[in-house]
């Protein structure tokens, strides 16, 4: 069974066959931010594909000849190719596929997507930080103050462009890059962090609607039960809710 929604092959299982003709595979977890990246990018594009889960807590052995760090997302396509690495991923799906493109033809607004991806990629270590030192009971009123001000950046990024999303007018593929954790941010316990960004705030709105994001999105409380699974490093974490 494939499916965004499918439940996830761990150790023992059979590999899955060749990706059939006319569709490519993602292998993804449910619940995973750097995955739900590769899963947007499918949907915004219409491409025809498959979605086959991986159990993370307890991965099968052939899925390191996939990917030998054993992480997702990875892309197989029908000749056997294998891309992983999220923003890779993406960018692989934007090229190779007709359909609205999502990457910006103007070099320096290419170049301006990508810092902005490489001052965001700072701030999601914060953001798992944040989660094992609630989990952990620590005090983490300095590593909030520190959150909220790396989103003060980002509520700059869009004051100075004066538009409603990072790339534009419309949706572009930044938007969707940074899109998965700020989708976490209530369960995560962080969704105060944006108190002082009204435009950031408007962005989350906006986003909302869009309809990618409506496929993927989360439930919070579902979310946050599945991340307890997981911080305990229980099997079950990855099918929570199936």
């Amino acid at each position: 069974m494939s499916g965004d929604q499918s439940r996830s092959l761990g150790k023992g299982s059979a590999a899955p066959g060749p990706v059939p003709a006319g569709l490519i595979r993602l292998y993804s977890m449910r619940f995973c931010p750097y995955a739900q990246r590769t899963r947007l990018v499918l949907r915004a594009k219409g491409i025809s594909h498959e979605v086959i889960n991986i159990n993370l807590k307890n991965k099968p052995d052939w899925y390191f000849e996939k990917n030998p760090s054993g992480l997702v997302p990875v892309l197989e396509t029908s000749k056997g190719q294998l891309i992983w690495e999220s923003p890779i991923t993406c960018e692989y799906l934007d090229e190779a596929f007709p359909g609205k493109k999502l990457t910006p033809s103007d070099p320096y607004e290419r170049a301006c997507q990508k810092m902005l991806l490489e001052d965001f990629s700072k701030i999601t270590p914060l953001l798992f930080k944040h989660v094992l030192a609630v989990k952990d009971g620590q005090d983490t009123t300095a590593l909030k103050a520190e959150i909220a001000e790396k989103f003060g950046k980002l509520e700059e990024v869009l004051s100075k462009r004066n538009t409603l999303f990072y790339g534009g007018d419309s949706i572009s593929m930044v938007d969707y890059m940074i899109w998965p954790w700020f989708e976490r941010l209530e369960p995560f316990q962080l969704k105060d962090s944006l108190n002082h960004t009204p435009k950031l705030q408007r962005w989350m709105e906006a986003m909302k609607e869009d309809p990618a994001i409506k496929a993927t999105i989360t439930d919070p409380q579902t979310y946050k039960n599945y991340l307890q699974l997981y911080l305990k490093n229980s099997p079950e974490a990855c099918d929570y809710g199936l």
